[in-house]
């Protein structure tokens, strides 16, 4: 055997033979956490709805025609001709016919891949020279629809006009090109096809969901914590959705010793919720279960697939999905059962704070099922909405710099008061409705009155900041479920690579200092490489403030100015005044800045005051674990008071996390050396064997 593969690689390897040996424990086990699907696999499941312009009544057996729908952006076809019938049937239903006007091609295999099909009146014919050339007929109709290959088999609509420039109508008798094909294909009897991304509704005949233990099937009512719903919404899914979904949940369970999931279904077998989180999101829950943001994007965005994520942060400061599912109806009863399911998933034990977008009802039911966490606004959203409620009025670049600046600048709320009432006087903006709002629940969102809550850098406080969603890149607007769950995997696979590439050159590299503070020195031994980068710029941000003075003191308590020149609007600096209270006796220090609860790590202002009293190192209160190199190997996962000694045993997910914790030290040693990464390796696959895991690929 080659004992020499590129160092990184020792640790992905070691990672996944300790992922698989993990899988021991759990096969012990008759039934584990929700280890059997909703449907077992000879359960059927019907479909709701058409795929052909004829529809029949099996009641009354009769036979009635259906118009086909509009061309829609994201509508997709089995095929180009499926495709062309389509719009085909469209146009005849309209009154006019159609042609392809423009085809694209792959060069080397002549393989089309997009194409335009348009009125056939698009555009003009070419001038003949003929002595008695026909009559212009076309009229230059902008009529049309685009459609792309989106894999090999699939094509999607991604342009529509429906506009044209001359009279269109059924009642005009007048035979198309384009319209012989039905004709003779009805003589066939065969319709022309619908788009098989029509939306209809998957029931399915199991009417339970599952528990959260390992007593196979709960159906939840209002004794058991889940309250009823409206029994008309439920998720509309579309072909092929319903198996991704069920195919997916049973290849978790098999590969995946402690993924759960639930679904709600309702008494005629509509699905109308989902909730799921894999074993790896749960054990990420026991580290980082400080803050948590509910990320409901795709419901507000009116995406197709309606995702809610669970995201929370790492210690190296990257966003980790610590659940998400799919809502049947953005209301409270439907929010309830979603944080229900996600709170049962972790052992209900819930997070400190929560961060979500306005939604009214997803609101009210965070104060129901987490009442004691501190639930605030996402401050990205509400400023990134500036643009659509704003943007249309007069002087609105102006307003729009006074608004950031009563938000971001403000150090005490006098100042955000004040500031904000000059604004809407000098603009007149009194009648705002959407002001208003956010006026009257500005305690939830201006960073101003939320200097006491630890965020763990989960919102930005400055105007150049940004975020990212969990799924960017992976969701649009139009993708199915079929096609989230296919990317769901390899989503969370890179987003995994990256914290353990990360682990890696933090455990294995230096950082660069760059000033001679022992701030500096000292942090840099401690935090994962992103974080101390974070906290570095504080350090070099020290030399931008001058002038620290002592201005009051009470008892051991002592108040400092400190001034900072920071860059305005151009070129230009202003001086900024911090407060900075620091006590002697204990050495507790605090900025009126509130970095610290925001990000995580002491500010330049307060670093200055420390300094300035001669203090060489940072007391190791505002140092915090979460933030370490080896914090997941030094820590125990804390799963509530609720698991007593007796449980431990016999619970999976202790069992699961545990052995997670055991394990990862040997990992990440093992993949110090050469010799080391052999040494483990045999030990692993000892292991492996011993239980008859083969794990072949993983060398």
């Amino acid at each position: 055997m080659d004992w020499s593969p590129p160092p990184r690689k020792w640790l992905y390897q070691l990672w996944n033979l300790k992922l698989s040996g993990s899988q021991i424990v759990f096969q012990m086990e008759e039934v584990c956490l929700n280890s059997e699907p909703v449907f077992d696999e000879g359960d059927e499941y019907d479909l709701d709805g058409d795929f052909s312009m004829v529809e029949h009544d099996v009641e009354s057996g009769e036979t009635q025609k259906k118009d086909p729908p509009l061309p829609t952006v994201g509508l997709e076809f089995d095929s180009f001709d499926a495709a062309y019938d389509f719009y085909n049937a469209y146009g005849k239903q309209q009154g006019f016919g159609i042609r392809v006007s423009n085809s694209w091609f792959r060069s080397k295999r002549k393989e089309r891949y997009r194409a335009k099909l348009s009125c056939s009146s698009a555009g003009f014919k070419k001038k003949s020279e003929a002595n008695n050339p026909r009559p212009e007929t076309r009229t230059g109709c902008p009529a049309m629809i685009v459609i792309k290959l989106v894999d090999s088999t699939r094509w999607r609509i991604v342009e529509v006009e429906l506009e044209h420039n001359h009279q269109v109508s059924p009642q005009i008798k007048r035979f198309y090109k384009s319209h012989k094909k039905m004709i003779l294909a009805a003589k066939k009897a065969q319709p022309p096809p619908q788009p098989v991304t029509e939306v209809h509704t998957i029931k399915l005949y199991k009417t339970a969901v599952l528990d959260s233990g390992c007593n196979g099937y709960l159906s939840f009512n209002e004794s058991e914590g889940m309250s009823s719903v409206d029994h008309s919404k439920h998720l509309e899914l579309k072909e092929g959705d319903a198996h991704a979904v069920y195919n997916y949940f049973c290849r978790m369970k098999l590969t995946n010793p402690n993924f759960f999931y639930l679904m709600d279904i309702d008494d005629d077998g509509h699905l109308r919720n989902v909730f799921w989180a894999d074993a790896r999101s749960r054990a990420a829950y026991g580290y980082f279960c400080d803050t948590v943001a509910i990320d409901t994007t795709c419901l507000a965005n009116k995406y197709e697939i309606p995702l809610i994520s669970f995201v929370g942060v790492n210690h190296h400061g990257q966003s980790i999905l610590l659940g998400c599912g799919f809502i049947g109806h953005e209301s409270v009863d439907y929010f309830l059962w979603m944080l229900r399911a996600w709170l049962k998933c972790m052992l209900e034990k819930p997070p400190r704070v929560v961060i979500t977008d306005q939604c009214k009802p997803l609101q009210t039911a965070i104060s129901e099922v987490i009442p004691k966490a501190r639930h605030c606004f996402c401050l990205w959203y509400i400023m990134h909405r500036v643009p659509e409620k704003l943007g249309g009025l007069k002087g609105y670049e102006t307003i729009k710099r006074q608004l950031n600046k009563s938000v971001y600048n403000s150090l005490k709320i006098a100042e955000f008061e004040t500031s904000w009432a000059d604004m809407i006087e000098r603009y007149g903006l009194g009648d705002n409705k959407w002001l208003q709002m956010l006026y009257e629940e500005r305690q939830l969102w201006v960073p101003v009155y939320l200097k006491d809550i630890f965020f763990a850098g989960m919102i930005p406080i400055q105007e150049n900041e940004g975020l990212t969603a969990f799924f960017d890149g992976y969701v649009h607007k139009h993708t199915s479920f079929k096609e989230f769950v296919d990317k769901y995997d390899l989503a969370l696979h890179r987003k995994h690579m990256k914290e353990v590439t990360a682990d890696l050159e933090s455990r294995n590299s230096s950082s660069e200092l760059k000033t001679r503070c022992n701030f500096e020195v000292q942090l840099s031994r401690i935090y994962t490489s992103e974080i101390f980068k974070r906290f570095q710029s504080e350090v070099e941000g020290m030399y931008s403030c001058f002038n620290t003075r002592q201005v009051n003191f009470n008892g051991p308590i002592i108040t400092y100015i400190v001034k900072e020149r920071v860059e305005v609007e151009g070129n230009e600096k202003e001086v900024k005044y911090h407060e900075v209270l620091f006590e002697t006796t204990q050495v507790d220090i605090r900025c009126i800045c509130s970095l610290f609860n925001f990000k995580g790590y002491l500010c330049r202002h307060a670093l200055n005051v420390l300094n300035y009293n001669g203090i060489e190192e940072i007391p190791s209160r505002y140092i915090l674990p979460r933030w370490s190199k080896d914090f997941k190997c030094r820590y125990l996962l804390d799963h509530g008071s609720s698991v007593s000694s007796v449980e431990m045993y016999n619970n999976p997910l202790y069992w699961y996390t545990h052995l997670n914790k055991l394990s990862l030290p040997v990992v990440e040693e093992g993949a110090q050396s050469q010799e080391r990464y052999k040494t483990t390796l045999q030990e692993l696959e000892a292991l492996l064997n011993k239980f008859n895991l083969v794990e072949d690929n993983l060398v």
